[in-house]
Order: C-alpha cells, then structure tokens, then sequence
C-alpha cells in the first residue's frame, strides 16, 4: 500500500486482559491476507528498557535480534507473525524522555520551552511513524501499555490522540475491556466497559472497536447496548472469550470479524484482498488442544513461582511438543530448594528437565544437584544460557576433580573460573550494534557448528548458525580440552573469538547447554529445533 495504516490497541478496566495477544492475533489475520505488518509496544513506565527489571516485577525480559531487552510482548508478536522484531518496537517513557533531553541539551530546540505537548508527544509519533516508514509497512499495530485512566499513559493516549486527527483515514483504536459476569446475580455488567471508554473519550480518544474480554457468552442485546452507549457500530463490539490456548484467539478474532472491521475503518474493502488463510495455524492448534500423550518436563530456576519468567521458553516447549504430538505437562522448580536429599524425589517421573536461564547465584547449588541427577540418570537435560553454564561448572566439579569450581559471577575469587567474564577475547568481538562488544552480549550472534556432531544433525546443518545472547560471563575456553577429554564436547564455537556457545556430553541421550537463548527464536509456525530433538527424545525417555 503507498500509505502505512495505524491501529492502535489500548486497555481499560483492569491490566493483564491481553491488549498484546489481541494486537498479535490482529497482526496474525492481516500477515495472512497478505499485508505487510509489525507490532509495536509502548510501555508508560521510566525505566530505558526492561533490561535491568527483576522477572517478578516484569516477567521476562526478551531479546530482538538487534540486541535490544524488551518487554516480553514482542515475544507474542514473533511467535505469531514469525517475524523478527528489532528496538523500535518497543518504546518506553524512559527511552521517549530521555531522547528529548538529548536533544534538548544540544540546543535542538533553540531555546524553547520543552513540554509534555508538543515535544513529548511528537517524539512518541515521530517513533511510530518512523516504524511504518522504515520497512514500508502496510500496517504497523501499536499496543499501548498499562490501563486508560493511569497518568504513566497519558501522553501516549494523548499522542494516539493527535494522530487520529493528523491521519484520520490511516489510524483506528481498539480497546480492549472486560466485561465480569457476576454469579450471583448471574448477570454480565457492562458498566465497567462503559466507564472505561467514557475515560478514554475524556481524553479526547473515541474507540472505532471495541474488544470486550469475558468468561461467558455476551448476547446480542448486550453488545448492542455497549455499542449504542459507548458509540460504535454494533459490528464493531467484538468478543474474547477465555480460552485454553493463546493460539486459538486469532481464529476466534477471525470468526467475530475483527479482520474486516479494521479493513473497513481505515478504507479498504475486506473483500477486495484475500481472506485470512489460517490452514497451517488451525492444524498446529488442533495438535495443542487433541494431544493427550503426554511428556512431563521438569523446568528447574530461581524465578519459577511468576510463569511469566520464563515465558518464551514455556511457549517453546508447549509448541514443540505439540509438533511431536504430545500434551506438555510443565513441572515448575524452585532451584533453591533443590538438594541431594529431595532430588530424586523432584524428578521422579519427569522425562526431561530443562535448567533455566538467570543471573546472580541465588539457586545454583540447586541447579547443580539436579544437573548431576540428570547427567548420572541419563534423563534428557536442556540448560540453556546460566543452565549452560551450570551445567560446566557441575562437570568440572563431579568429573574432573575441580572442587571449587565455579564462576567468577558467584565467586570472583575461584582458583578454577570455569566461567568468566573473557574480556581478553570478547574486544574482538563485534556486538549487534556494530560497535565493539563491552561486557554484556546481546543480540544475534554466529555460531559454528561442529561436524558429525549430535547438536549439528539436529539443526541439520554443519555450517554457521546465528542464535540471540543475553549474558555477561563466558565460558573459560582454557579448559576446553580437558572438557572435550573428559567427555563434555565443545561443539559449537563462536568464529570470531573461539568463545563456547554449546557443549554435548558424549554417550548421554541428550544433554546439551547453549550460551544462547533458543526460544526467542521458537515460533508457532517454525519451531526451533533444538526444542522439537529435545521433547522428541524425552517422550521416548519412559
């Protein structure tokens, strides 16, 4: 299309009704009628990036190709639209304020007074804009974060404000509401919605669609109701029913015809481009709600008690077992907890484990009990990035005689810093920026896989692959022989530093650990491998 269309998806009533998956299942149902389209997430809060959030404040903090820490949205949009997100698609207040002091600061403004309006909110269209513009979009679906009526999200309702009225026929806004039906009365109340989008029209945002997130049926009087008194069209009050999978909201937004009304509100007829082709998505679906073999994995961090910690990695492995044919039964562990005494009694009857990601070393004396169980047990272990390291760190302890092992992120003064910062080799290394690496990586980087080896044939490749870091501490590569001796195989190395971003234990089903994050690379549609070998060989683990 010559001109890039704008919806916007806002949020009313209460937080965590899913404004993110309603802006991907849209995404998803455009991508399909051949539109060209990405997500954006705007978060009102003042932090730069999520970077430095705790998991239990956030959830997880997700990484783009490009290096950027994000909020774990962007996670839903690759996974829906199997598209690759980058910085500029996820905003925060702190990152909007902090550019215009920036520019501020230069004289940019020559001398004017900076304010909320226009600077501010220029700044937040200036980003959304230039999203669309940057790749040619056809449609760029931006999500606002937080709950109309919040004052951290006052300047961006007030920028999806002016762009309504700077572009009128490109922009539309949904708004996502809830609707709670109250047992005793049995009766659904659609007054909280009413309140909500009388808060949004306050602030000078009248809703084109209304999307009303509810347990229970609503019936034709009602959405008639909230469309006569909250002033929509009747075709344009959709609803959301809860769901036992995510997945399935793009088919149930496609069956209420949320499709069509976005087409129509920024002027263009649904029935002259193609109809959603939703095939592939429905056959996957299908698999995640009939499976009923099932695969029990153990997920063994320190952040298990908010499922939202490990989110990519929960999704990863929901999806994979669904390729394979299998209902996941998803077992959370506290790595603390984890001892000698009560590991075999953990595990029992899981079929793998998977040994999560983290930093700092709260937990990892857990996550070395376990290691040891899953590598003398011959039980499928997945560790990924921490997990990977972990898993090092337990086999310099248990097999090569290393006692005091460790890395130096838990203990700076270990005589065997089988994982360490590698400063001396990481300057060669260039980070996703461009820019020279400092001490954290982030972002895609290569890596070359070994040949003949197990990793090798199950990404069906011997050649150079690019995998998504976060982390700051490396494997020490001066024990990379005594590690290939004893058995724990290096197999795949970093070209440009000789840094080790995987390791495979010879003669054990599988047990393998990557540096890297493979689940930010897992989609719906596109599964990463090392997920599908992973519950493949778990399910035959009986």
């Amino acid at each position: 299309m010559a001109t890039t269309k704008y919806i916007f998806v806002t949020g009313g009533v209460a937080s965590s009704l899913g404004k993110g998956t309603i802006a991907a299942s849209l995404g998803k149902l455009l991508q399909a009628r051949g539109f060209r389209v990405t997500n954006q997430k705007l978060d009102p809060y003042i932090n730069v990036d999520p970077g430095t959030l705790n998991p239990y404040e956030h959830g997880e903090c997700y990484v783009t190709v490009d290096g950027h820490e994000a909020d774990l949205d962007l996670g839903h949009y690759e996974r829906f639209l199997n598209t690759e997100t980058h910085k500029a698609n996820n905003i925060t207040t702190g990152r909007i304020y902090q550019h215009v002091i920036e520019r501020e600061r230069r004289g940019d403004y020559l001398g004017k007074t900076v304010q909320v309006i226009p600077h501010i909110t220029d700044e937040i269209k200036n980003v959304i804009i230039a999203l669309g513009e940057s790749h040619h979009y056809d449609f760029v679906i931006t999500e606002i974060g937080g709950t109309v009526g919040d004052i951290e999200s006052l300047p961006y309702v007030e920028a999806v404000r002016q762009m309504k009225w700077e572009h009128a026929d490109d922009c539309c806004c949904i708004h996502l509401t809830y609707v709670p039906y109250l047992a005793a009365a049995k009766e659904l109340k659609t007054k909280p919605t009413q309140h909500s989008v009388k808060d949004l029209q306050h602030e000078g945002v009248q809703p084109d669609i209304l999307v009303l997130r509810t347990e229970h049926e609503i019936p034709a009087d009602l959405r008639k109701k909230v469309a006569l008194f909250c002033n929509v069209g009747e075709d344009a009050v959709i609803q959301s029913r809860d769901v036992r999978s995510i997945y399935r909201v793009p088919l149930n937004m496609q069956a209420e015809g949320l499709d069509r009304v976005v087409l129509r509100k920024v002027g263009i007829d649904p029935d002259s481009v193609p109809a959603a082709d939703m095939t592939d998505w429905t056959a996957v679906l299908h698999k995640i709600e009939d499976s009923t073999d099932e695969v029990r994995i153990a997920i063994v961090g320190k952040y298990v008690q908010l499922q939202d910690a490990y989110k990519s990695i929960r999704e990863s492995l929901n999806i994979a077992a669904a390729y394979n044919d299998k209902k996941l039964i998803l077992k959370s562990i506290l790595s603390d907890d984890l001892t000698e005494a009560n590991v075999a009694e953990a595990l029992a009857g899981q079929q793998g484990i998977i040994v999560a990601p983290g930093f700092g070393g709260r937990g990892v004396e857990g996550k070395f009990v376990a290691l040891r169980y899953a590598r003398e047990h011959a039980l499928p272990c997945f560790g990924i990035c921490m997990g990977m390291q972990c898993m090092a760190i337990e086999f310099a302890r248990d097999v090569l005689g290393y006692q005091r092992a460790n890395s130096t992120e838990f203990d700076p003064d270990t005589p065997q810093p089988i994982i360490d910062m590698m400063q001396d080799v990481k300057w060669k290394m260039q980070d996703a920026h461009g820019g020279m690496g400092g001490t954290m990586r982030l972002g895609a980087y290569p890596c070359q896989l070994r040949a003949g080896s197990h990793v090798a044939a199950i990404y069906g490749t011997d050649g150079v692959i690019l995998e998504r870091h976060r982390h700051r501490y490396e494997f020490n590569h001066r024990y990379q022989q005594e590690f290939e001796k004893a058995g724990m195989e290096c197999v795949g190395i970093n070209p440009q530093t000789g840094l080790v971003e995987i390791v495979s234990l010879k003669g054990h089903p599988w047990y393998i650990g990557t540096q890297f994050h493979p689940e930010y690379a897992s989609t719906f549609l596109h599964p990463h491998p090392l997920f599908m070998d992973f519950i493949c060989t778990a399910a035959a683990n009986r």
